[in-house]
């Protein structure tokens, strides 16, 4: 598959089991997120994979926060399966810091790119996956458990595994919609 083709057909797959991607195909995938456009080389950015017994861990924090919330019984339950959506978890942060010329929207721009590149590496791969967020993401008591500093932000969770379906072909768009062209 070429870079245009994977680029152009991008798409998300929630149904997902093992094998995660592992060894050099995770390195590659890591990799491809620390090339994320890095405007003064902050490299802003942290991940934590989870898999196996750190899909439990993540889902025990799931669980408490939306049990702290105040959750219905049937939240509480969905929170508690959420990791279990596909074999590996990588939570993707942004480490923002203070820069004098670097604003901190530029920051968390940033590490959304490494998501997409990420996600973009393991489908080139044979690997597919979704990116998450929900009130998971913003959630104080999460953060609290996956050690974050204060200015610190959850990007996203990166789900990743093999596709068990065959994942839809996303709508294609005019672009006409999107763009407006200033000619001389």
């Amino acid at each position: 598959m070429d870079a245009i083709d994977l680029l152009v057909n991008r798409h998300s797959c929630n149904q997902l089991s093992a094998p995660a991607p592992s060894g050099q195909v995770l390195d590659n995938i890591i990799n491809a997120g620390l090339r994320a456009p890095d405007h003064g080389g902050l490299t802003p950015w942290r991940f934590i994979i989870s898999e196996g017994e750190g899909l439990n861990t993540l889902s025990h924090y799931f669980r408490d926060a939306a049990f702290n919330l105040g959750k219905a019984e049937k939240d509480v339950l969905k929170a508690t399966n959420a990791p279990f959506r596909a074999p590996q978890i990588i939570t993707v942060i942004a480490r923002i810091e203070t820069h004098p010329k670097i604003p901190e929207s530029e920051q968390l721009m940033s590490a959304g790119c490494v998501v997409m590149a990420m996600q973009m590496a393991a489908q080139a791969q044979g690997f597919n996956g979704i990116w998450r967020t929900g009130w998971f993401a913003y959630n104080d008591h999460i953060k609290q458990k996956l050690e974050l500093e204060e200015k610190d932000e959850i990007v996203g969770f990166l789900y990743l595994g093999t596709p068990d379906v065959s994942c839809k072909k996303i709508r294609q768009l005019n672009t006409d919609n999107f763009v407006t062209r200033m000619d001389s």
